[in-house]
């Protein structure tokens, strides 16, 4: 009896991640006819979005969906909010995410508290690639305590890069001492509740930011914005390069306001004085000098506390600091994809072709042409990385790149059309400020950042075809992270 192919045996497509890019890429699914099964690995859809609620996106509503998934949305009575409006992470969250994955079509095909572990292919390593072709995927996937398997006849990992953070050394290795556990209690990741949860332990207190991406911007103008209600609070901010022209942006150049006025602010906070910038610091090493008890390490604001984590830079530099914000950037994480054949650039880890793109080493300028499943293909046939995971460690992914991956790799699984559509992005008038927003509000980001290299070099681009709802959308909505400080 001839051998049915994972093709033909009903299994679903998998899609690791119900964040932008995992909700899309099952919408798209749906539109070509295909079953979609999503995995989120937390309790709740959009988990990494959740992280960054308090912060606000420089890009208006317009920009932030997904056509297929507006056409999953609009008959349940969903609304699009008003289309100029900057949502935050927590609004996209509750206005988007949330209604799309309790529409009827995505409701019974998402499970949460699934976390995939590793992916293999039928019986065999991935040495045996003759007796693997055409076997369905099989995912090992933590759940309820207990390790299941499942099935696919593909799969789309577009699980993101935020459990992931780059290390504060230089080397791409942690810095010396950066993993002790009095070390890690003073450090604040990459985008914290500076305003709202983190206030209070902030508040007179002195601390510094490492990179020079949106991140970094993000926290130090929300750092602005504490020490305006407490002059006591010290700021300090830290970026490899001798010079911070390239993290200030293009200012009233860019396309999207918001975006082109964090640079400008930040710039303007710098040459006040109100922001210490310390440039060509490559962090060396971390040393926790105070006590050893946790009210040592959380003490409270008093004037005699000394700030006693101590930062060493690679030229013998020292900074001693309360706290320490690391908005370093990402990478994927890859393990669970070690039975994979893969092709992946050596240096950023992304699928190769898309590499020449990406890769900030070399590509200066945040509008990169549209790419779909040609370009995100790998040697294992039905495995496609997608979303920020598929740019590996570069930091210029655009939330609406992430939507043309899904449909371009939705139509091929479905055996249609899977060109890629160019999409007119939002310019940033960087490689070629707008009037700042209010200073006591928020700082406004990407989804939900953008670095200082994600720029354009082109001219400035028309109005997106399509923007509104039920049309193509996409366009900047920033870039998750920026390259190390």
């Amino acid at each position: 009896m001839e051998t049915q192919t994972a093709s033909e045996t009903g299994l679903p497509v998998v899609v690791i991640g119900a964040g932008p890019s995992g909700l899309a890429a099952a919408a798209h699914l749906l539109e070509q006819g295909l079953e979609p099964l999503v995995l989120e690995a937390e309790s709740q859809v959009g988990a990494a979005i959740r992280q960054w609620g308090h912060i606000k996106l420089f890009s208006p509503w317009r920009y932030n969906v997904d056509s297929a998934a507006v056409a999953l949305l609009e008959p349940t009575g969903w609304e699009m909010p008003r289309v100029t409006a900057l949502p935050t992470g927590a609004e996209l969250v509750e206005n988007y995410l949330e209604p799309l994955a309790q529409t009827p079509a995505l409701a019974g095909r998402i499970r949460t508290d699934h976390r995939v572990l590793a992916i293999s292919r039928g019986q065999r390593d991935k040495t045996h690639v003759l007796a693997r072709a055409g076997k369905p995927f099989v995912l090992r996937v933590a759940h309820a305590g207990a390790v299941i398997e499942l099935h696919a006849r593909a799969v789309i990992d577009a699980s993101g890069t935020w459990g992931t953070p780059n290390p504060l050394g230089s080397s791409g290795l942690p810095a010396l001492g950066e993993e002790k556990p009095e070390v890690a209690q003073r450090m604040l990741g990459s985008l914290p509740d500076v305003l709202g949860a983190e206030a209070t332990r902030l508040s007179g207190r002195h601390t510094l930011v490492v990179g020079a991406g949106h991140s970094a911007i993000n926290t130090l103008l929300n750092l602005a914005a504490l020490k305006r209600a407490d002059h006591a609070t010290t700021i300090s901010w830290a970026i490899r390069g001798d010079s911070a022209e390239r993290v200030y942006g293009g200012g009233d150049l860019d396309q999207l306001p918001a975006r082109g006025a964090l640079g400008q602010r930040l710039r303007r906070l710098v040459e006040e004085g109100e922001i210490t910038l310390v440039t060509e610091a490559e962090v060396h090493a971390l040393e926790w000098t105070g006590g050893d008890t946790e009210s040592d390490i959380n003490p409270q604001n008093d004037d005699d506390a000394i700030p006693a984590l101590r930062i060493t830079f690679a030229d013998g530099r020292d900074i001693s600091v309360d706290y320490l914000a690391a908005a370093t950037g990402f990478r994927p994480q890859l393990e669970m994809l070690r039975e994979l054949r893969l092709e992946l650039d050596p240096a950023v880890e992304s699928p190769r072709k898309l590499a020449p793109l990406i890769d900030p080493e070399f590509h200066s300028c945040g509008t990169v042409e549209a790419h779909g499943a040609d370009v995100l293909a790998h040697p294992e046939e039905g495995f496609f990385l997608a979303g920020m995971k598929s740019y590996g460690r570069a930091p210029t992914f655009l939330l609406a790149t992430g939507y043309e991956q899904v449909r371009s790799i939705a139509a091929h699984l479905a055996g249609a059309d899977a060109t890629a559509q160019n999409l007119n992005l939002p310019e940033t008038g960087v490689c070629s400020g707008v009037s700042a927003p209010d200073p006591d509000e928020p700082a406004a980001c990407g989804a939900p950042d953008s670095s200082a290299e994600g720029q354009s070099c082109s001219a400035p681009a028309a109005e997106p075809v399509g923007a509104g709802v039920g049309g193509r959308m996409g366009a900047s909505t920033g870039v998750l992270h920026g390259r190390n400080g």
